[in-house]
């Protein structure tokens, strides 16, 4: 599809990428920006798609992309156009629609840019990416058509899941052979452990934790545990909103990257927020990993490590019977002992009861092979990217 089309003003060099854009607006946290840079470095590097960010917050997305200028309208970084968002008529200093347009999770398009959308000569093909879930519902509305009320437009929904039917989750090409290289790569690994927490890497005899999470009473009484274990516990913790417990269980003013503190057998290192990449070698680098949200969860399950999911906590238990949807897709062939304990382990994490630690860790094996070979199922599902471009291309044709 040529950009000649995603322009009303004088038509330059003509171009076969598919022009894509994509609109994010930043309702809390990491996950929004996070998810939709993923998916713009994916679609431009892997399918030479022409990808432009619509982003309305970049003191967040500067966290995830540290090269990013917060006082520039209109800036460019690794090829893709990012564009300071201000939200709702704003559309770009220059009206341009694209091939592709992605409004990421329902965040509703300017309307200016809306209307162009239907005076465009071919209309572009219309994506609402919601959020991910791993419900049995989500097959049954994936791809599903919704025509506008008042334009000559098509909006198609698009539903990351876990499952058959569904349009995946975000896996860049490259990924299991980086995280390979890591993981059999002493001198990687050393490297990884000096650079990032400034020390060497632990004995084989202690377990390794990454700690990304919420606010959380929990973890005050998982420390304890830690702390207690019969073998060291080495904690990893990324600064962020559970860091404040994690300083007050240590006596500590603050836990900022840098901080070390020791109690018992539980040693704990805070670490700076990273980039996309240096988290995933977070991942790689650990044992077991604590995340939350989605693009963390996601992330979690490509590493092939045993992880704890800490989901966003909606009004009156909302996010419960999603919890559970994933428990089912991923603990499905575990023992039945080890099914229960992690099941019990996430509920306690998600605010039901209490984390037994000894009773996960006691079924660590069975969890470690699980998490390999879920990550082979979750890829037979295809990646979220791959088959966005590939639902697009059919609609282009």
């Amino acid at each position: 599809m040529s950009t000649a089309a995603r322009s009303s003003g004088p038509v330059e060099a003509p171009s076969t990428a598919i022009a894509c854009d994509i609109f994010c607006a930043v309702i809390d946290n990491f996950g929004d920006i996070g998810v939709c840079w993923r998916l713009a470095r994916q679609l431009a590097s892997e399918h030479g798609w022409q990808v432009r960010v619509f982003v309305d917050d970049l003191h967040a997305f500067q966290k995830l992309c540290p090269s990013l200028a917060l006082d520039r309208a209109r800036q460019t970084i690794g090829g893709i156009v990012v564009e300071h968002w201000h939200q709702p008529a704003h559309a770009g200093d220059t009206l341009d629609v694209a091939d592709v347009v992605i409004e990421a999770f329902a965040c509703e398009l300017p309307p200016v840019y809306v209307a162009a959308m239907a005076r465009r000569e071919r209309a572009p093909v219309w994506f609402n990416l919601e959020y991910l879930s791993a419900e049995d519902w989500v097959a049954d509305f994936h791809l599903r058509p919704s025509p506008h009320p008042r334009h000559p437009l098509t909006k198609t929904f698009f539903f990351p899941g876990l499952g058959p039917g569904t349009g995946g989750v975000l896996k860049e090409r490259h990924l299991d052979a980086a995280r390979a290289a890591f993981e059999t790569s002493q001198a990687a690994r050393a490297a990884w452990w000096q650079q990032t927490v400034g020390r060497a890497p632990p004995s084989a005899a202690a377990t390794v934790v990454s700690l990304f999470a919420y606010e959380n009473p929990a973890v005050d009484g998982l420390l304890e545990q830690w702390r207690d274990n019969a073998e060291p516990v080495v904690l990893l913790v990324p600064e962020g909103r559970v860091s404040g417990a994690v300083a007050r269980f240590f006596g500590l003013p603050e836990f900022a990257a840098g901080k070390h503190a020791e109690r018992g057998n539980l040693s704990a290192h805070a670490l700076a927020f990273t980039s996309q990449p240096g988290y995933d070698a977070l991942l790689w680098a650990s044992d077991i990993n604590f995340v939350r949200g989605e693009d963390s969860f996601v992330r979690a399950q490509w590493a092939a490590k045993p992880f704890v999911w800490h989901i966003y906590p909606q009004a009156d238990d909302a996010h419960l019977p999603k919890l559970d949807a994933a428990l089912a897709h991923y603990a499905r062939t575990l023992p039945a002992d080890a099914r229960d304990a992690l099941a019990r382990f996430w509920h306690a994490w998600n605010g039901a009861g209490q984390p037994d630690w000894a009773a996960f860790r006691r079924h660590l094996p069975a969890l470690k092979q699980r998490a390999a070979d879920w990550a082979v199922e979750l890829a037979e599902v295809g990646d979220l990217a791959g088959n966005l471009a590939l639902f697009a291309k059919t609609q282009l044709k």
